[in-house]
């Protein structure tokens, strides 16, 4: 192996826009621990599980089941 190589003539792989996206998203400590535990179970990186998931969900084009709660307006909680 060298100890220097020169890079001046590289350029940038033109696909790399198309391979991934990075955004910021949010989500919750319990869903975030769930992921790293099973990621380390298979061996793999948990954002790399999280995105397997999510294209997953795209391809069979699944919907998210979930039941609405209806949110009481600030004035009628209870302090």
């Amino acid at each position: 192996m060298r100890n220097e190589y020169d890079f001046s003539k590289s350029r940038k792989n033109p696909y790399v826009k198309q391979l991934k996206r990075q955004i910021t998203i949010r989500l919750d400590a319990v869903t975030v621990d769930y992921f790293k535990k099973l990621a380390a179970e298979l061996g793999m990186a948990y954002q790399n599980l999280i995105n397997l998931y999510l294209r997953d969900c795209a391809e069979q084009k699944s919907r998210p089941v979930f039941q609405a709660t209806v949110a009481q307006p600030a004035s009628s909680r209870k302090k």
